[in-house]
């Protein structure tokens, strides 16, 4: 009938349209990356992996990496705003749950595979390594964990380990990283290896929530913004600017490069949880900087400022209801540690923003959209699917660096989803449940983007003989929590004399130098060590 072909040529004309409209569309993206390929030629020559190969560029990220898993890390609020004391409380181990090895019909140690962690504040992990059911989300698999069997640390007092969701570290002597156990094509023994290689993140004054295989779109408040990571291991980005004042246009830089080729790629900065605050340089990073920007920051603090961070050409507002701690009356921004060069971007962003940290392929991608401030995290596991907006990988693989950063684009295809909450503890200390093993045993552990650390607690002294014997004997002979550990700064000083030339005389320094030392871990282990003076000015958070 004449209506009938009428509405067919309709339909036809509007689909002519879309195909028309998609297709000039295309073509002003690819106009747009020819006119930057163009003007950046020498940025795009480089290496897909500006932090691997960049020589003044591979030393900073280094040092970020290194002060984010390193430094202590950030697991509670302090009460008292300054200590001198290297732990407030005691390590109380009675406090949290405990896997028990031999209550799980599927638990298979690895006691070869030992490990010990030591953190810049004195904080020590010790274990080795096993493989059990582990449980997260919606989602179980059989994955490597590591099995604590001793701490030192009050941070971990009342919770039952931590799940680290950081990228793989090439030599580490840790397991491998759970997500990526998970999601591995050749674990038979997984329900989730389909599930995409990503997870999002954010927080809300009284609650948190992750986001696994991807983001729920109803938590963005408009588009979500792509680009490349500077590094295969590291959530790093790099920061071009950091302003901080009353208004943008009023604002006064705190990044302020000597050059433009330094202010290339910007200053690396991770985008991680387990710092609470924003940690910024507090010198002259090595002489890329004209400024020091803690100075800069101190000097100009003010109730009621915020900071703008910009990467890849696009800038974030970090508000002063963000980086202040009105019920503990602290300032949440940190001055960066000796030797660090960048900046540690914590969870006063991810109180703003949610972030997407995409590891499907060998260079991570992080996606950063502003939170929906009317989105209620979720209470309980909720798997859903979605159409979701995704990273333009086609347009993010022509650049070299983190020049700019890209919309999503959306895809039809329908993934899934897990939504987990995750316990906010005043707005910097969060926790999330798993479970391990066969039974099921439920924990509770610190939730941290920077780390690969994934383990739970286990009595040492009630583990099968088998495993015990297996197991350095320092292990059972040493309580850490009993040592009182200590962080000494020690220069070297230069030798004003000349040695003499004999197998005697070095075999003599050498018992000589073994005794000292033996005298001053003695008078260490009576006295603990102020871990430095009070910051005057400006009222911190944290500890670095």
């Amino acid at each position: 009938s004449a209506k009938q072909h009428a509405a067919e040529s309709g339909a036809a004309a509007l689909r002519d349209a879309d195909r028309y409209f998609a297709r000039e569309a295309t073509m002003t993206d690819v106009r747009e990356l020819s006119d930057f390929q163009a003007k950046h030629s020498d940025q795009l020559a480089r290496d897909a992996l500006p932090c691997e190969s960049d020589p003044v560029l591979k030393l900073q990220c280094a040092s970020v990496s290194r002060a984010a898993r390193m430094t202590g890390r950030k697991f509670k609020v302090a009460d008292e705003k300054s200590s001198n004391q290297l732990f407030d409380e005691d390590y109380r181990p009675q406090d949290s749950r405990h896997f028990n090895v031999e209550a799980s019909s599927t638990f298979v140690p690895q006691t070869s595979q030992t490990f010990d962690l030591n953190y810049a504040d004195g904080s020590h992990l010790r274990g080795f390594s096993g493989v059990d059911q582990v449980y997260m989300g919606d989602y179980k698999a059989t994955s490597p964990f590591g099995v604590i069997t001793d701490c030192n640390s009050p941070d971990f007092n009342g919770v039952d380990g931590i799940l680290g969701f950081g990228l793989p570290k090439a030599g580490s002597d840790m397991p491998t990283p759970v997500l990526f156990a998970m999601t591995d094509a050749e674990n038979k023994d997984t329900n989730a290896a389909k599930l995409k290689r990503k997870f999002s993140f954010f927080s809300t004054d009284d609650a948190a929530e992750v986001q696994l295989g991807g983001y729920d779109p109803d938590t963005a408040h408009g588009t979500m913004w792509y680009t490349p990571a500077l590094a295969s291991d590291d959530f790093i980005v790099g920061a071009t600017s950091l302003k901080f004042g009353d208004n943008y246009g009023s604002s006064i830089e705190l990044l302020q490069f000597k050059s433009a080729s330094q202010r290339q790629y910007g200053a690396p900065s991770i985008m991680d949880s387990g710092t609470s605050c924003l940690v910024i340089p507090a010198d002259h990073m090595e002489g890329q900087l004209s400024n020091v920007p803690w100075d800069d920051f101190a000097k100009h603090w003010k109730k009621g400022r915020s900071f703008w961070l910009e990467v890849g050409q696009k800038t974030w507002e970090i508000p002063f209801s963000s980086w202040y701690l009105a019920d503990t009356d602290q300032t949440c921004v940190q001055p960066s540690p000796a030797g660090m060069q960048g900046l540690l971007v914590g969870d006063v962003f991810f109180r703003e923003y949610v972030v997407e940290f995409d590891m499907t392929g060998r260079r991570p991608i992080i996606g950063i959209a502003p939170l929906n401030k009317q989105y209620v995290p979720v209470t309980r596991n909720k798997l859903a699917s979605f159409e979701l907006e995704i990273a333009p990988k086609n347009k993010l693989s022509l650049l070299k660096g983190s020049e700019v950063m890209y919309p999503a684009e959306h895809s039809e295809a329908l993934t899934q989803v897990d939504r987990i909450p995750i316990v906010n503890k005043k707005g910097t200390q969060y926790f999330m449940d798993v479970g391990i093993g066969t039974p099921r045993q439920p924990f509770t552990v610190i939730f941290d983007t920077g780390s690969t650390v994934f383990g739970v607690f286990t009595y040492k002294h009630q583990l099968p003989a088998k495993i015990k014997n297996q197991l350095p004997s320092y292990y059972f002979s040493q309580n850490l929590h009993t040592l009182e550990q200590v962080s000494v700064k020690v220069s070297a000083a230069p030798l004003m004399f000349s040695l003499p030339n004999s197998t005697s005389f070095v075999a003599g320094l050498v018992v000589l130098n073994v005794a000292l030392i033996g005298v001053v871990l003695a008078v260490f282990r009576r006295s603990k060590v102020p871990r430095g003076a009070d910051m005057s000015g400006v009222k911190t958070y944290g500890t670095v």
